[in-house]
This record gives structure tokens, sequence and C-alpha cells, in this order.
């Protein structure tokens, strides 16, 4: 058995790397995993590979093992120079170590990038390899740490199951609150809004009837031409502009190849000015599989605060309940979220640091931070809108 790094996925074929994150009922289609995904962030440029630098902050560093030329497990992991695009966000810590004028980066993490979606981080070729693997795994990743190659290690939004998993290799445990709207066998929006509260139900028709005077469309990736792309791409850029001062983390030369490669996962709401279709003004472009729809890019040349409602969350509703997918991930962060129904779920992250004066201090912030969250999903499970019964 023999370990590679490997920075960059064109190093394995998708039918190898695939193999790994396929292969059971539950992950079988998840769309952020597959090679498809993760190689339309490396050749679009909004990751580094090769070795090259690159502006975004993130380096590929793939660990793999493999027997003799069959690939046996596979973490899909970035060296990263900072914190940015990773939602599961270690600010905190970093600011200590600054205080301590001790090195924090580079990091380590097993992740997707930019994508805050609970998902496989360790993938094997068969589930029952599982157990005799991931030591290996930790040892070469505490190897590294002890080397000096950087200064932790974090697997972002893995299962609890992973995370149980690593806890007993001497990783710490962290969590995070999300928010998840769950299909109760709904067969029109109507029915989902008579399990409301009859004030929050007036609220959303309300919310809705103001988006009445834009032409509202679902258009699935091979039905998305380059003119539509190209629309998508200005109102994903024209959003991040005005709210971080730059273009976004996603490249239009990695939203190319990903309705290239990827049309069938791909759905987009969007909102049109007028009959024409070079009228796009603000648009949706969320991912799907068997079961899940998952909100991830969103942009208005406008400012629309209803829009982004119907558009976000509405519309991808709507889409869940008549294609029958079960949940809607609508993305990270947005309190907002639970008024429209989305329940607060609990998300995972394990972590590793090289020891230091800091180190009591992380693992009781961790503590602290999982008692906090839990008593906050507690409350917000009382806040949602659902009539009680």
């Amino acid at each position: 058995m023999q370990l590679k790094w490997l920075n960059s996925l064109i190093q394995v074929t998708p039918q190898q790397w695939d193999a790994l994150f396929c292969n059971d009922d539950k992950n079988a289609d998840n769309p952020f995993c597959r090679h498809a995904f993760l190689l339309a962030l490396e050749q679009g440029g909004s990751v580094g590979a090769g070795g090259a630098k690159h502006h975004s902050g993130w380096y590929s560093q793939h660990l793999t093992l493999w027997q003799d030329d069959v690939l046996l497990a596979a973490v899909p992991g970035y060296i990263k120079s900072h914190s940015y695009g990773e939602y599961l966000f270690d600010w905190q810590i970093a600011d200590a170590y600054r205080q301590y004028q001790l090195p924090y980066y580079p990091k380590w993490i097993a992740a997707i990038p930019f994508t805050p979606v609970t998902g496989p981080r360790l993938g094997v070729l068969s589930s029952n390899l599982t157990d005799s693997l991931l030591p290996h795994i930790c040892a070469a990743l505490k190897q590294r740490l002890g080397a000096q190659d950087f200064c932790s290690v974090q697997w972002l939004y893995n299962s609890a199951q992973l995370q149980q998993n690593l806890t007993g290799q001497g990783f710490l445990a962290r969590h995070d609150v999300q928010f998840l709207w769950q299909n109760a066998g709904y067969r029109q929006f109507d029915d989902f809004l008579q399990q409301l509260d009859g004030r929050k139900r007036k609220q959303l028709r309300k919310e809705r009837s103001r988006t009445a005077g834009f032409r509202i469309k679902t258009l699935h990736g091979n039905e998305l031409s380059a003119a539509h792309w190209q629309a998508v791409i200005r109102c994903y850029q024209a959003t991040y502009v005005k709210r971080s001062g730059h273009q976004g983390y996603i490249s239009p030369q990695s939203f190319m190849a990903l309705a290239d490669t990827m049309p069938g996962n791909i759905v987009v709401f969007a909102a049109f000015a007028g009959a024409s279709e070079d009228e796009m003004i603000a648009a949706a472009l969320c991912f799907k599989s068997s079961d899940t729809l998952y909100g991830r890019y969103w942009g208005a040349l406008i400012d629309a605060e209803h829009l982004h409602f119907e558009l976000c969350y509405y519309q991808g509703i709507e889409y869940c309940i008549s294609q029958g997918l079960r949940y809607f991930d609508a993305g990270a962060q947005g309190e907002h979220k639970l008024k429209r129904g989305f329940e607060p779920v609990l998300r995972y992250g394990s972590y590793l640091f090289a020891d230091t004066p800091l180190s009591s201090a992380i693992t009781a912030y961790f503590q602290q931070e999982t008692a906090h969250l839990q008593a906050y999903r507690t409350a917000a499970m009382q806040a949602l809108p659902y009539k009680k019964i």
C-alpha cells in the first residue's frame, strides 16, 4: 500500500476517483465530490493546481492510498493560506495565534472549496475498508503536521460518523448549525403553506406577490445556452462585487466547465425583466442529487430583496415538491431561513493542531461553542413557523 499526494485531479481518472465517492446508496450521486466538479475548479483557475501559485489561496493537495495501480482511498484536500471560502470559519483561532505571534498558516483542509455542504470526505473503494485505512491516513497527516508542512489539519462538513471516527484518532470535534428544508410529502406549494401558522403563511404569500412583475423561469443544465450562462455569471459577479469587492470565488471558466461536464446536476431559477431571454436580471444556480436540491450561487443586477427570497427559497421549495426531492439545502448561515420553514440541523468538523500554548484553550473553546450551538438549535426549533401540535 502506497500513499501519494496529488496536486491535481488530472493525476487520476474520473472512473478511479468516482468509484470511491459514488459507491454507496447515501452518497451515490453527491455532485460536489465528483471528479468533474473538483476538476472544473482546478482547470478554471478557481483553485490552484499543479503547484502553480494562484490568487485564490487554495492549492490542491489530495491525499490518496494505492494498492499497486488500484486507488483504494482518497481525501479531497487543499493547502490554504487564509480562511476564506470555508464557512466553518476559524477566524477567532487565527486571531489568537496572531496575538501569540504563532504561525497559523498554511493549513491543510479536507473540504469542497467554497461549498459548505455535508458529504463524504473520505472516499473508499469498499466501505469495509474504512476502519483499516483511516488510521493510515491520519498517520500520514500527523507526520506532515509534525514536520511543520502545515500548522493544522481540518476536515470540514464531514459526516457525523466520520467525525466520531476522527475523534477516536485524536481530532477535536467541532459543530455548526445550518438550515435544511424537508419535504413532508407535499403535493404542491400550498400544502406546505397550510402547515404554517396563519401569520407566517400570509407573510410568505405577500413576499411572493411582490415578484409578480418579473418573469420567473426554471432552467435545467441542458437548457442553458451560452448566453444564459453569461447572464448567470454577470449576476453572480455583480453581487459579489457589491458585497465583497471582488468578483466571486468561482471563475467564468469553472462555471463553463461545469456546464459542459455536469448539466444533469444543474438547475437555475432565473428572473427576467421582460419577455426576452437577454433580460435576465437575477439567478440562483443550484445543484441536485437524487434526493436533495443544493442552493449554491446567487446573483442579481438589481437590488431586490423579495426576488432573492423567491429565487433562492420559494422556487427551490416548489421544485423539490414537484420533483419529489426530500431535502433543500439552501447553503450556509441565514437565520432568516427559519421563518421560511428551514429547520436548524447540526453540521460537523474535525480539527488537529500542532501543540502550542493555545492547545488547551482551543479544546475548551470548541466545547463551549458546541454547547452554545446545541442550545441555539433548540431555541431555533421553537421559532419555526409551523403550526404547533
